[in-house]
């Protein structure tokens, strides 16, 4: 349970500001924390910090415990004295509003391998004992994974079932013979993973030490392109050749006719339970050194999953399957003791689903976009909200409270109009009140609903693949109006455990 009574701010480090097209984990991340803490926020909710594929979702990444090298510091790199001012300079084609991930990454990948031949060349760097240590603290996942990018690198990105059959089946002279020929891109990918990790945690105990606290992101498939699955072909539905036998997706609803087909592998739960779930203990213990609290994405399919033949065209003809259920989180109690989890449970959610969340006491999520289609009864109305409970305007999946307000249908203002007693012109602070006077302890607004922004700013619409994960915001944006209206919400609703007399 989250105890105290709190709000912040729900935005992705892409989103920040700064000169090299996206946002990442420099300055503009720690003028960020500070602004919260102006605010009166407690919290810095973002998405999975993974390393993003063709499609840039942070959903989809090649690793379960690999950071995402676009959010790295280059200007730190520079001062470390492994990049020269004259190679910082931006691209002319970078935007302030949008992240152009086909300029954005070339040219930060590029600056890496510079900044990595250089602190690789210099046998005296000061740091070289801190990026061993890093390497023999993460050897467990980042052996694997570095390799695993060098191999995809030469087998011109082909999937891992592609590759020459040793390397398929993992064969050790063959995995041997590959870290050696491709020691470089090995140790190029280690480096971005220890230059990651050490800015990210400086951040972060920056941010804890202000009071701020940061809410990560678990989805809880990996992607088949991924050193996950490579690695342990033995714990996903995979037949004898590697390839899925059935995959993630959701059925039928009233959303889509046919359903939605992920495609990520699935779970061979059996073979989980036997390792004691020691794979997802060891993925949990790593997000929870990362984050204060983490959010699983589709926390459902820990009760039941929808299971569909791989190759299929949609979802319709899959199947509903057992989950681990209360196995799974009964080694999570055992290993962690106290699970500072919210669990994503939106959805098609049963009785047991809530059952499972009830038990281990985990906050679940309430959106006040989906409040307002019929009447009072609404689920995601706040006077249904309980204590232990995640309140949002909406979230990265949604439009923005201005977007979803312009596109309403009229039943819905009205009825919104009359439960906010609002005049519908400011009808972002009207939800955003509503939500803070509610009994939830905690609540997360996107920064597009502070900044009263429009469907433009949106930053993922769901079932699309291109165009996403773009938007970013400018300081000019913020002004001192915003920063007061949310430092008054906050205190006028006891949101601001650093003021006496919250808890």
């Amino acid at each position: 349970m989250i105890a105290i009574r709190a709000s912040g701010i729900l935005l992705h480090p892409t989103s920040l500001p700064g000169q090299f097209g996206s946002g990442d984990i420099g300055a503009n991340a720690y003028r960020f924390v500070d602004w919260l803490v102006s605010a009166g926020q407690t919290y810095w909710q973002m998405l999975p910090l993974g390393e993003v594929g063709s499609s840039n979702s942070p959903y989809t990444s090649c690793s379960a415990f690999a950071g995402n090298p676009l959010l790295i510091d280059l200007e730190e790199l520079a001062k470390q004295g492994w990049l020269d001012p004259q190679e910082l300079i931006p691209d002319p084609g970078f935007k302030s509003d949008r992240a152009n991930f086909d300029l954005v990454k070339p040219y930060r990948l590029q600056r890496l391998q510079l900044a990595a031949q250089r602190f690789f060349s210099r046998t005296d760097d000061t740091r070289r004992s801190e990026y061993q240590a890093f390497c023999e603290s993460e050897k467990h996942w980042l052996d694997d994974f570095a390799l695993f990018k060098a191999i995809e690198h030469h087998e011109q990105f082909k999937e891992w079932d592609h590759w020459p059959e040793l390397l398929v089946r993992r064969e050790p002279g063959a995995l041997a013979d590959a870290k050696q020929r491709y020691a470089d891109e090995v140790d190029f990918c280690k480096f971005c993973q220890w230059c990651f990790y050490r800015q990210w945690l400086l951040l972060k105990n920056y941010a804890n030490d202000r009071g701020i606290r940061i809410i990560g992101d678990v989805p809880i498939f990996v992607s088949y392109q991924s050193a996950d699955v490579w690695e342990h072909q033995d714990l996903f539905e995979l037949d004898a050749s590697g390839r899925p036998i059935v995959v993630a997706g959701v059925p039928p609803d009233y959303f889509s006719e046919t359903g939605q087909l992920w495609g990520n592998p699935l779970y061979r739960w059996d073979i989980h339970e036997q390792t004691g779930y020691t794979w997802w203990i060891e993925r949990l213990s790593h997000a929870f050194r990362l984050f204060d609290l983490v959010r699983i994405d589709h926390f459902r399919g820990f009760v039941n999953y929808w299971a569909t033949p791989a190759g299929a065209a949609n979802a319709i003809n899959g199947e509903w399957v057992l989950g681990p259920g209360e196995k799974l989180f009964e080694a999570f109690q055992q290993a962690f003791g106290n699970l500072p989890i919210i669990a994503e449970d939106l959805g098609l959610i049963t009785p047991e689903v809530i059952e499972l969340r009830d038990k281990f006491n985990l906050p679940g999520m309430r959106i006040l976009q989906f409040a307002f289609g019929d009447n009072d009864s609404n689920y995601f109305l706040p006077h249904h909200y309980t204590a232990n409970s995640v309140a949002y305007t909406g979230t990265h999946d949604n439009d923005t409270t201005l977007g979803w307000w312009n596109s309403a249908k009229d039943h819905e203002k009205s009825f919104a109009k009359f439960y906010l007693h609002s005049e519908g012109r400011e009808i972002n602070r009207d939800m955003m009140d509503a939500l803070a006077d509610s009994a939830a302890n905690t609540v997360i607004f996107p920064l597009q609903d502070v900044l009263g922004l429009d469907s433009s700013h949106r930053m993922n619409f769901p079932g699309t693949i291109w165009g996403n994960w773009e938007w970013r915001f400018s300081w000019d944006q913020i002004q001192d109006v915003h920063t007061e209206m949310l430092s008054s919400l906050t205190a006028t609703h006891k949101r601001n455990p650093r003021i006496a007399g919250d808890s």
